[in-house]
């Protein structure tokens, strides 16, 4: 019985020290004096001064974070449209294309898929941020739609119909009713967005030109010639970063989540005042039928 207890809790300790020893190690040793990275003399925070001096580096982190951003923004646009299409308008000619299409760059190679991108664009001049840009939307958007229609697949669609039928039109019922309830997968589709879109190496090295180099090609080079403490430092930054926008949004989405409990137990208890009053009416109406009846007897 107590090993029973037992392996759980060992089995998914290891595994979080798997995942998460490495990071701390980073962390450690981006406050190392020493140039070599594994070993430690001391406490120190000039890496992260050499940091700030070093221009490469934080101009393709500048570079990685803007595409991050704008490719995060239109993959859940894109995303969010093409799942309320294949959610809610049914069995259309061409559907099972359209979701095939829209799920496609999940399963295709990201080799082949820079390929055709770069081939689209021209082998010479037409590589830069706006090619890649397009290509990590096309690799995103797969994963917004697939969060998205998850969550809109299990939504109650009477609560749109009910808003119809009061008379908002559909682009209103939208914004106003469908969104609010769907905005934690929104917020989930645009967080996996962006950190696929900073991750990635294998689409940017096909489609990265002059001045448009990003943060992991750059680690990637500089890495082959030999771990550099200055790698630890961005790495720091980037994991800090990370971690206080997770934890941030998911307190975020507890608040929002608490206060939609709340609003709904009021809805429910206002429902539970109001039905004794429908109970009540009909026995005082009994009540007055019988003494008018005795009266006329």
């Amino acid at each position: 019985m107590r090993l029973s207890r037992f392996v759980p809790g060992a089995f998914l300790t290891a595994v979080f020290l798997f995942l998460y020893v490495p990071m701390l190690s980073v962390v450690f040793y981006s406050f190392n004096e020493s140039k070599l990275v594994t070993v430690w003399t001391g406490f120190s925070l000039k890496w992260y001064y050499q940091l700030t001096q070093d221009g490469e580096l934080l101009g393709a982190a500048a570079m990685s974070l803007k595409i991050a951003v704008a490719t995060a923004f239109a993959s859940v646009a894109i995303g969010t449209w093409c799942a309320f299409v294949i959610t809610n308008f049914g069995r259309f000619r061409g559907f099972t294309l359209f979701a095939s299409m829209t799920t496609a760059p999940l399963v295709l190679p990201e080799v082949i898929q820079g390929i055709s991108i770069q081939q689209l664009f021209g082998w010479q001049g037409g590589r830069g941020a706006v090619t890649i840009w397009i290509g990590h939307v096309m690799l995103c958007l797969s994963y917004v739609a697939i969060t998205v229609q998850s969550r809109l697949t299990t939504l109650d669609k009477s609560l749109a119909e009910a808003a119809m039928d009061l008379g908002a039109p559909p682009f209103r019922v939208f914004f106003e009713v469908t969104l609010p309830l769907i905005f934690q997968a929104l917020v989930s589709g645009w967080l996996l967005s962006f950190t696929i879109s900073m991750d990635d190496i294998i689409m940017s090295a096909f489609l990265s030109g002059p001045g448009s180099t990003l943060l992991p090609l750059v680690v990637l080079s500089r890495v082959k010639l030999g771990l550099n403490p200055e790698i630890n430092a961005m790495g720091t930054i980037v994991i800090s970063v990370v971690t206080a926008s997770v934890v941030l949004s998911n307190v975020f989405m507890l608040r929002r989540e608490r206060r939609r409990d709340r609003e709904t137990s009021r809805a429910l208890a206002g429902q539970d005042f109001e039905k004794p009053m429908l109970r009540v009416r009909p026995t005082r109406l009994d009540e007055v039928t019988v003494s008018a009846t005795l009266e006329q007897i």
